[in-house]
């Protein structure tokens, strides 16, 4: 009789076990995913910050070089070098007589199912 109540024993430690084991992989599992959508964020926003540092780079060139087909209407640039994901970039530059030139960029970076778009105007320096 005494080995039965043993092994009933043993059989109801493995279970409670198991079920603990479970709990801690629910957990676990769920700070998986705030890790998982973190560095996805941190991701998107390092590609719009390449994305616009390279606008402004483009932009000065341009103000610099006074390409006047380039002033005053949005042109969009090849960004398939820039990074691997689905991105768009769209600069307007804005160079009134007088004053400093400004550039107006709209960034819209992808990944996976998360977009992050941005439009920002930039004072450019002469």
């Amino acid at each position: 009789m005494k080995r039965n109540r043993e092994k009933g024993f043993i059989l109801i430690l493995v279970i409670t076990m198991l079920a603990a084991i479970a709990a801690v992989m629910f957990v676990m599992a769920d700070d998986a995913n705030t890790m998982l959508f973190q560095s996805d964020s941190a991701h998107l926003q390092a590609a719009q910050r390449n994305l616009t540092a390279s606008a402004l780079a483009w932009a000065r060139h341009n103000v610099a070089n006074q390409r006047a087909e380039a002033f005053n209407k949005p042109i969009d640039l090849d960004v398939t070098n820039l990074t691997t994901r689905p991105a768009t970039l769209t600069v307007t530059i804005d160079a009134p007589e007088n004053k400093k030139p400004q550039a107006q960029i709209a960034t819209s970076t992808t990944r996976k199912r998360r977009t992050l778009k941005s439009q920002n105007k930039y004072t450019l320096a002469q």
